[in-house]
């Protein structure tokens, strides 16, 4: 199996613009090219901003980078994502403004089997 985390850092004043975007145009698109969403949580910051964090699993590496690839070349969804940062101001405005930190990041297991 291969996981990934999603990480992010929002200001709070954006997070239920933000995930309304993840569980309605985000997540559906995921999972329609065959991602599996193991879990998405949120944690308040306390200073003005909120962490959100996704583990993703696949079968494989691979299979990662394909599924990615197919998000990436899905014209309807790519234009639902241009049109989603412009409602809000443009893609630049809304990373600088609210969505201050992503990583996507390989996580490694520790368990021995």
């Amino acid at each position: 199996m291969f996981y990934r985390r999603k990480h992010y850092i929002i200001k709070s004043s954006f997070i239920e613009t933000f995930n309304d975007h993840f569980n309605n145009t985000n997540l559906p698109n995921q999972l329609k090219h065959g991602s599996r969403l193991v879990g998405r949580w949120m944690r308040d910051q306390k200073d003005g901003t909120t962490e959100v964090f996704a583990i993703w699993e696949y079968d494989h590496y691979e299979d990662y980078i394909a599924i990615e690839t197919q998000i990436k070349n899905d014209r309807a969804h790519v234009a639902r994502i241009k049109d989603w940062y412009e409602l809000h101001g443009g893609r630049d405005h809304v990373l600088s403004e609210y969505i201050l930190e992503v990583k996507n990041e390989a996580l490694e297991d520790t368990v021995s089997k």
